[in-house]
């Protein structure tokens, strides 16, 4: 059993910045990768970036040049640092934690970005 914490969220005007965390705990010996994803009122929760246990990062169009994802893999901990917010990155934003066999989500943070 795993255990994902994501705390950071808040509200923030345009042209700001954020950073999420998000801490595992439990049985982490085993997660290969980590994950935000997020979801707006009314849409799908869409993957915003996702790196390895190695260190390799992916990232969603929307992202790419604003959102840098990180992790300290001796704090089990996972960052979204998130620069020149947009009104349409408001969301909630969720952690995903994979294990070979399953895998786990947070209960989520609200981000919200004022125009």
């Amino acid at each position: 059993q795993v255990e994902v914490v994501e705390s950071g969220g808040g509200l923030v005007q345009a042209g700001g910045s954020l950073r999420l965390s998000c801490a595992a705990s439990g049985s982490i010996f085993s997660i290969s990768a980590m994950a935000w994803y997020r979801q707006a009122p009314g849409k799908q929760r869409e993957l915003v970036a996702s790196i390895t246990r190695g260190g390799s990062t992916n990232y969603a169009d929307s992202a790419k040049g604003r959102f840098t994802i990180s992790r300290d893999n001796a704090k089990n901990t996972v960052y979204l640092q998130m620069n020149l917010l947009k009104p349409e990155d408001t969301a909630v934003y969720y952690c995903k934690a994979w294990r070979v066999v399953d895998y786990y989500w947070g209960q989520g943070t609200q981000v919200t970005v004022s125009s």
